[in-house]
């Protein structure tokens, strides 16, 4: 299956293609391939800006209802623009989480009075949002999670524990936290999905250093830290956080594509330069990238699809696995093209050229997100139907 597009989507991407060339230029031509993994310390106000800009002119929350602000946009206009943006070098954005997740969710689940108060301040981007899932002793998985929510005489919950691997938490407004709101529960059960104001002496943001020498992730430590909503009711955190994990694959992914095809075009622009691309070896690997990311392309497309069925969901669970693995072998691969001049570095930190922080944070892609060995897990069990791997007590 693939997904084709009207002549009115691609009228739509005219009109997006035209905005982003006229828009990411002047003060915004900095932003260019800026702000994306590895590189997502830089140029925060600038980017700040930028998202203020696609605000204003109704680039942001395509696919929200109209009644929350967004456009109604259908699936194939949001991919055209996901896809546009990546080619024309837009800049990682810092509202991506409250775009496509909170939001989504929020509107999903929320109260009316919930979304009224939340879903403004993300369409107008001057609330960010982080996500509170993983902690240190559940990763991967997720329910595991031992953060505890506690409800007052007051009426208020409370929340207490620790959140790691926390993206953009030094920036965000706002965080929604999946914590346990029965303390005898176990698994997924007994959970609740909390929306928590970053900003109470309650709530500590410690960063955690990376490879590349940034930190765009940190440690969340919640000290009894007031709940300002709860979504649903108390045990039907798991059901929500498995509803936003499914916005998360959503048509980010064909962004997320254009900014690999990008790398590439990037590695094979210097091969050809350095002589590299002359190297039988390296042209096999360039070629079994282009095809690599060709298959990812199409499973992408054909999960979106309007007549998507069953095995396509299934398919979907292949998703993270692949790319990871790809991204993954495509640092390997700058890294060889670039020779001896991968290990050159003009001052630390921050002073990484694109493809060495491609490189390093790569390495990351195969763990974050459900490792490796947990999506091969996934697929067995969901898509496979294979027994359930057996876990001690």
């Amino acid at each position: 299956m693939n997904m084709t597009f009207s002549a009115a989507d691609e009228a739509f991407r005219r009109d997006a293609a035209s905005w982003l060339a006229d828009n990411l230029s002047g003060e915004f031509a900095i932003l260019k391939h800026r702000g994306g993994p590895g590189d997502e310390h830089s140029l925060i106000s600038e980017r700040r800006a930028w998202e203020k800009k696609l605000a204003a002119a109704g680039w942001n929350c395509l696919g929200w209802a109209a009644e929350h602000g967004g456009r109604d946009a259908s699936i194939s206009q949001q991919v055209i623009f996901a896809e546009e943006y990546a080619r024309a070098g837009g800049p990682g954005r810092l509202g991506h989480i409250g775009e496509g997740l909170a939001g989504p969710t929020i509107a999903a689940f929320a109260s009316p009075a919930q979304q009224a108060r939340y879903l403004p301040g993300i369409r107008s981007t001057n609330e960010l949002w982080c996500q509170g899932y993983s902690e240190p002793g559940a990763g991967s998985d997720l329910a595991a999670v031992k953060t505890r929510a506690v409800l007052g005489d007051d009426g208020q919950w409370r929340i207490s524990g620790q959140k790691v691997w926390t993206s953009l938490a030094h920036l965000a407004d706002w965080c929604f936290v999946l914590a346990r709101t029965d303390p005898n529960s176990h698994d997924h059960k007994g959970l609740g999905f909390f929306l928590v104001s970053m900003h109470q002496a309650a709530v500590t943001v410690r960063p955690i250093e990376q490879l590349t020498g940034s930190a765009e992730f940190n440690e969340v430590f919640f000290d009894e830290a007031l709940a300002a909503d709860l979504v649903g009711q108390p045990g039907e955190g798991w059901k929500i956080a498995m509803a936003l994990l499914g916005f998360e694959r959503g048509v980010s992914t064909l962004g997320q594509q254009m900014q690999f095809r990008s790398e590439l075009d990037e590695i094979i622009r210097i091969a050809k330069e350095n002589g590299a691309a002359q190297d039988p070896d390296i042209r096999s690997r360039i070629a079994e990238a282009h095809m690599g990311l060709s298959v990812m392309r199409y499973n992408a497309l054909r999960m979106l699809s309007d007549n998507a069925g069953a095995d396509e969901q299934k398919a979907a669970l292949v998703y993270k696995l692949h790319w990871s693995s790809w991204h993954r072998h495509l640092g390997k691969l700058a890294m060889d093209v670039l020779g001896t001049a991968s290990e050159l570095c003009e001052a630390a930190p921050y002073a990484l050229t694109r493809l060495q922080a491609l490189f390093l944070f790569s390495r990351a892609d195969t763990i974050y997100g459900g490792s490796n060995q947990i999506q091969r897990n996934l697929i067995a069990e969901r898509a496979l139907g294979m027994p359930k791997e057996a876990k001690g007590r």
